[in-house]
């Protein structure tokens, strides 16, 4: 591969809640910073709502000598308002193109779903729920309404991509979810959200050599998997066992707490990208920021639930990175190792900056 990357955080906005709060600059460009020599990453994806910490991040990123992928994750927005975003968003990721840079832009993530007006439901849980519903796919009224949905959606690309190259200079491609449809004419790259799980997993290499049809670079913009046992077989869809109807959210049943899934997984699935010759792969995620490990109380140990290479702390600091309130998880080591091995020259050294 020639992308060995890196989700980053800065913060999407879900059902009036933010998947990280605080945004400390200081703190952006130490992980940024790790990410580029501890883990010897040569990319980094770094995604969120707000423009404004996009750029503050890739900035950090392309000083720590990363590629960046700029990813803006608009969440419930109508068409008109989508496109008018993202042509915004363009504007802030050619701002970061000077000196002949590496930026790359994704027109946001699995927009069929988390953006409205396309896939019937009031919201992104909703439209989720519609998509999962084996009635959806058993009613034909319900299928015609899908199907004019989706036909919008493909209209609405070609808005997204004129949008964009109006004001970006830079490759352009998009987050797709396994199952949408993308007219990959428009962009650059070919990219998936590449998940495997019980569901797909006899067909999941297939469905990536696919993808090479379009003669286009082919780039998994998020693959990883959660830290219990049995999230492997649940892929994109781990995180689902945090209960948020109650405050604070809670685990729903009992889990066993398993790193050693996440590595096998990441392990696993890079084996698979090698071989299909993915030029770009990105784990899902550096750190879960909203959700804490708490070794203490199962019941609350909401990293559980997280895709993190990182254990967020509850709170105080970590050891390993003093200033830093997160602990590398196995998971940290093994992608080092990984990407380390793949880097000519590269020697992992956790814990040194």
């Amino acid at each position: 591969m020639r992308v060995l990357g890196v989700n980053y955080d800065t913060g999407l906005v879900l059902d009036g809640r933010t998947t990280r709060g605080a945004f400390d600059r200081d703190v952006v460009r130490r992980e940024l910073r790790i990410i580029a020599t501890d883990l010897h990453a040569t990319a980094v994806r770094v995604s969120g709502s707000d423009p404004d910490r996009l750029v503050a991040a890739g900035t950090e990123a392309l000083d720590a000598g990363l590629e960046v992928w700029f990813a803006p994750s608009p969440v419930d927005l109508q068409p008109d308002e989508l496109v008018a975003y993202l042509g915004e968003c363009a504007q802030r990721a050619e701002s970061l193109r000077t000196g002949g840079r590496e930026v790359v832009l994704v027109l946001g993530c699995e927009l069929s779903m988390f953006c409205a007006g396309f896939v019937p439901g009031g919201d992104w849980f909703g439209r989720m729920a519609t998509m999962t519903d084996p009635a959806t796919w058993a009613d034909p009224g319900r299928l015609a309404e899908m199907q004019r949905g989706l036909d919008r959606w493909r209209r609405v690309q070609e808005r997204m991509v004129a949008a964009a190259r109006s004001a970006f200079g830079g490759r352009i491609t998009y987050a797709a979810g396994m199952w949408e449809d993308v007219d990959w004419h428009l962009f650059d790259i070919v990219a998936v959200d590449a998940y495997r799980d019980a569901g797909n997993a006899d067909t999941f290499r297939d469905q990536l050599v696919e993808r090479r049809k379009w003669g286009k670079p082919v780039a998994v913009t998020e693959f990883g998997c959660c830290t219990y046992q049995g999230a492997a077989a649940r892929g994109g869809t781990g995180w689902m066992i945090v209960d948020r109807s109650v405050h604070p959210p809670v685990i729903k049943g009992e889990y066993g707490r398993d790193e050693d899934e996440q590595v096998r997984y990441l392990r696993e699935l890079l084996e698979v990208f090698d071989d299909v010759d993915v030029d770009a792969a990105f784990w899902f995620s550096f750190a879960g920021y909203e959700l804490p490990h708490r070794p203490d109380d199962p019941r609350y140990d909401l990293d559980l639930a997280a895709y993190g290479l990182v254990a967020v702390l509850d709170q105080g600091q970590g050891r390993t990175y003093p200033g830093l309130g997160w602990e590398p998880k196995r998971s940290f080591t093994a992608l080092a190792d990984a990407y380390g091995r793949r880097t000519p020259g590269a020697v992992t050294v956790v814990g040194c900056e």
